[in-house]
C-alpha cells in the first residue's frame, strides 16, 4: 500500500480500466487474487489504489494509468479528504508557479524530506500572495500536515508540467466539483459572465459569498481581456474550504504583479472582513431562504440604510450589505430569488430602494440559469447613490428573458439571454430610460411602482408580446405546416413485402473497434471549447445541439460529419446520424459516438441496425431506476459496402420520413398555441 494510503471505489476502478462497473464486480468474483477491501463500507468498498493497478496490470487490463487519473485517484482518496489535498495542492502548485528551482531542489529528496522541508517556502510564497489580513483563507500547512499528501503533490506537480499549473488545479477542482454536485451551489459560466457584463470594468471586486470562485475569476478574465492592472479580488465565505479553494484558484489564474487576491473565512453578515472596503463593484449569489442569518444581534448594524430585514428577509440583507461596501456610484449584481420581488415582508426596504434610486435594474432569468434550477432566479443591478443631494433616479428597468427558456434538459442560450439583457440594460444605463419591447423590457416609472405592494416582478409590469407572434407569424406557421404534411405523405415508406426471418453473420460494436473499422468515444466530463453541445435530449428529440458542458481543461469529443451518436440511457432504441449542421458540436453526457471508417461501414446502415428493439434490449443493462446501454455489446451484420449502402439508403430515407413528423408535430402545436392565444386576447377574430 503506497504512503499516503489512496483508496479508490469499484466505480473508479471501472474509470481506470475503462469497464463498467458490472466488469469490476465480475472480477472480484471470479478472481481469488483481485486485492481485498481496506475501507468503505460492505456496499460500497475502497481498495488500495497501488493494489488494484499492479492487479490491472498483470491482467493485463491496464497499460499504464493515464496520469490525470492518477492524480485524481489520489486526491479522492487522500485519507484527509478531497478538500484537504485539493488545498495543499494548490498551494504546492503556487510554488511550482513562482518559484519552480526551489519546487526542483525540495522534489529531489524522499516524501519525508519534502514535507519537512516545504513550510518554509510555502509561506514566502503564500504570504505575499494572499497578505496577513484577518481570517486569512489560505494558511501554511505544517510539515505533519504535508506527509500525508507528498505522494500527491508530486503527482501534481508533473500534471502541472504537462497542462500548465492553472489547467492542472482547474481539472482537479473541477473533478471533485462534478463528483459531488449536492455538497456545492454553483453559479453556472454562462450567469458568471452575464453577472460581470452588468459589472462593467472595475479595478476592485468583491464578492461577500464567493463559494468557490466562479464570479471572480469571471471578472479576473474579462478585466484581463480588457487589459485591465492592477486588479484587486476580495471575497469571503462562511465555509472555510470554500474560501481557501476560491484563494488558491484565482492565485493560480492571475500572476501577481497584475491581480491581488484577498479571501477570507467567515459569514459577511455576522463578521465582515472587509468593513472599510469600497469596492468599484460587488458581485454575490448569496445563500437563499436563510432564516438564522443574524436578525436577532445585527438589529443597530449601520449597513441597514434602507431599512432593517425581516427574518424573513435575508436576502434584502445581503442587498444593503453590497452597497454598503460600494464607493458612490459603485455597481452590485446580486442574483435573488423571485420571491424577493413581491414578498410583503420585504416591500419598505424595496420601496424604499426605488426612492434613493439604489435598484436600478431587476431581470428574470429563465428556469434552469442557476439552482434551484425550477425557479425563475432574478438579477438585481443596484448603484450607490451619493451621498450629496440628487434627485432619484425617475425610472428603473424591468427585464425578462424567460421566452429563452431552453428546450429540454440541454442548458440555456446564455449568448441568447445575454445579448437580450446587455442591449436592454446599456442604454438604460447611459441614459436612464430604454425603449420598450413587448414581452421583454421596459424602463418603468419609479412611481408606478411605489403601491402597497411594491411588487418588481417583471413579468407583472410588461406588456405581452404579440399573440402568438401575430396574426402575420400565425399565417407563415400554417403554410410551413401544410408545405411540411404534404412532404410527410411523400415521405411514406411504401408497404413492406413479407419475407422470413434473415439470419446474417454478426459482430459487436466493441470488435469493431479493436479492429479498427471504427472509433468509440463518450463525452460529457466537461472542455474549455466553446461551442455548442449535442445532448442526449437533443438526440431523442432530433432537435439542434443545445447543451452546455462544465467548463473544465479538458478536450471535448467534437463531432464530425457521419457519426453515430447513441444515448446509452434510458433504454430507447435511438441513434443519430451527425449532419453538416450538427458537425462540430461537443459530445454531451450519456453518449457515446461511432465514427465508423467510410471504407470500411456506411453510417447510415450502422445506425439503422443499432435502432432494432432486439438489438438494444440484448445489450442493455436494468437496474431499479435506470435502463443503461453497453454500446460495445451492439450487434450489426457482416455485409459487403456495396450491400450495407442499399440497407443505409433505406434507414435514411425513414430518418427524413422521421423528422418531418416531428417537424409537423412542432408546427401543429405553435400554431394551436398561438390560436388559443390569440382567440382569447382578442387579436384573432373568431369569425
Amino acid at each position: 500500500m503506497q504512503e499516503n494510503g489512496t483508496e479508490v471505489t469499484a466505480a473508479g476502478i471501472a474509470r481506470l480500466a475503462g469497464v463498467g462497473r458490472a466488469a469490476v464486480s465480475n472480477w472480484r468474483r471470479r478472481h481469488a487474487d483481485f486485492p481485498k477491501p481496506v475501507g468503505g463500507t460492505e456496499t460500497s468498498p475502497s481498495f488500495a489504489l497501488t493494489e488494484v493497478e499492479t492487479w490491472l496490470r498483470t491482467q493485463g487490463k491496464l497499460a499504464e494509468v493515464p496520469l490525470r487519473e492518477r492524480v485524481w485517484q489520489q486526491l479522492a482518496g487522500h485519507p484527509e479528504g478531497p478538500v484537504t489535498a485539493l488545498v495543499h495542492v494548490g498551494c504546492a502548485l503556487l510554488l511550482v508557479n513562482d518559484r519552480p528551482t526551489v519546487w526542483l531542489e525540495l522534489s529531489a529528496g524522499s516524501d519525508a524530506r519534502l514535507a519537512e522541508l516545504l513550510p518554509a517556502p510555502l509561506d514566502q510564497v503564500l504570504t505575499p500572495r494572499f497578505g496577513l489580513v484577518r481570517k486569512r483563507a489560505v494558511d501554511t500547512p505544517t510539515a505533519a500536515q504535508l506527509r500525508l499528501s507528498a505522494p500527491l503533490l508530486r503527482g501534481a506537480a508533473d500534471l502541472a508540467a504537462e497542462l500548465g499549473t492553472r489547467k492542472a488545479y482547474e481539472f482537479l477542482l473541477r473533478r471533485h466539483l462534478d463528483a459531488n454536485p449536492r455538497q456545492y451551489t454553483l453559479t453556472p459560466t454562462g450567469l458568471a459572465a452575464l453577472m460581470t457584463d452588468l459589472a462593467g470594468p472595475a479595478r476592485t471586486v468583491l464578492d461577500p459569498a464567493c463559494g468557490t470562485g466562479a464570479l471572480l475569476r469571471a471578472v479576473a478574465a474579462a478585466q484581463g481581456a480588457l487589459g485591465i492592472e492592477d486588479q484587486h479580488l476580495y471575497g469571503q465565505d462562511s465555509a472555510p474550504e470554500l474560501a481557501a479553494l476560491t484563494a488558491l484558484r484565482l492565485a493560480l489564474h492571475a500572476e501577481a504583479t497584475v491581480t491581488t487576491v484577498r479571501t477570507a473565512a467567515a459569514d459577511s453578515l455576522r463578521d465582515d472582513a472587509y468593513g472599510t472596503l469600497t469596492a468599484d463593484a460587488v458581485l454575490c449569489h448569496p445563500p437563499f431562504n436563510e432564516r438564522n442569518w443574524g436578525h436577532d444581534e445585527l438589529a443597530y448594524d449601520p449597513r441597514w440604510e434602507y431599512g432593517f430585514p425581516a427574518r424573513t428577509e435575508s436576502e434584502l440583507a445581503w442587498v444593503q450589505h453590497a452597497l454598503a461596501r460600494l464607493k458612490e456610484g459603485g455597481i452590485a449584481v446580486l442574483l435573488m430569488p423571485p420571491a424577493a420581488a413581491s414578498r410583503r415582508s420585504g416591500r419598505r426596504i424595496r420601496a424604499d430602494l426605488l426612492r434613493r434610486g439604489a435598484l436600478r435594474a431587476v431581470i428574470a432569468l429563465p428556469p434552469g440559469a442557476a439552482p434551484p434550477y425550477n425557479l425563475p432566479l432574478h438579477l438585481w443591478v443596484l448603484r450607490r447613490p451619493a451621498l450629496t443631494a440628487h434627485p432619484a433616479q425617475p425610472e428603473v428597468l424591468l427585464a425578462d428573458t424567460g421566452a429563452f427558456t431552453a428546450d429540454g434538459r440541454g442548458g440555456l442560450d446564455w449568448q441568447s439571454v445575454r445579448t437580450a439583457v446587455l442591449d436592454a440594460w446599456r442604454p438604460f444605463d447611459r441614459t436612464g430610460t430604454a425603449p420598450e419591447q413587448p414581452g421583454l423590457s421596459r424602463s418603468v416609472p419609479v412611481i408606478e411602482l411605489l403601491d402597497d405592494d411594491v411588487d418588481l416582478a417583471p413579468a407583472r409590469h410588461l406588456p405581452p408580446p404579440a399573440a402568438g407572434g401575430g396574426a402575420e407569424q400565425l399565417a407563415d406557421v400554417r403554410d410551413r405546416l401544410g408545405e411540411t404534411l404534404r412532404r410527410t405523405g411523400d415521405l411514406t415508406p411504401p408497404a413492406a413485402d413479407p419475407r422470413p426471418p434473415t439470419r446474417w453473420p454478426l459482430t459487436t460494436i466493441g470488435e469493431l473497434a479493436r479492429g479498427g473499422a471504427l472509433q468509440l468515444r463518450t463525452g460529457g466530463n466537461g472542455g474549455h471549447a466553446r461551442v455548442p453541445v449535442l445532448t442526449d435530449h437533443d438526440v431523442l428529440a432530433g432537435t439542434a445541439p443545445s447543451g452546455t458542458l462544465p467548463e473544465s481543461d479538458e478536450e471535448a469529443v467534437l463531432t464530425e460529419p457521419g457519426d453515430v451518436v447513441v444515448p446509452v440511457l434510458g433504454g430507447g432504441a435511438i441513434a443519430r446520424v451527425v449532419d453538416e449542421a450538427t458537425a462540430g458540436a461537443a459530445l454531451g453526457r450519456n453518449l457515446a459516438l461511432l465514427r465508423p471508417d467510410p471504407a470500411a461501414i456506411d453510417p447510415w446502415f450502422l445506425a439503422g441496425f443499432l435502432r432494432g428493439t432486439a438489438n438494444n434490449r440484448q445489450a442493455s443493462s436494468y437496474a431499479s431506476t435506470a435502463t443503461r446501454l453497453d454500446a460495445r455489446r451492439l450487434q450489426v451484420p457482416r455485409l459487403p459496402l456495396d450491400q450495407q449502402r442499399t440497407y443505409g439508403e433505406r434507414f435514411r430515407a425513414l430518418a427524413e420520413f422521421e423528422e418531418a413528423l416531428r417537424l409537423a408535430g412542432r408546427l401543429g402545436e405553435q400554431l394551436v398555441r398561438g390560436m388559443y392565444d390569440g382567440l382569447t386576447d382578442g387579436t384573432v377574430e373568431p369569425g
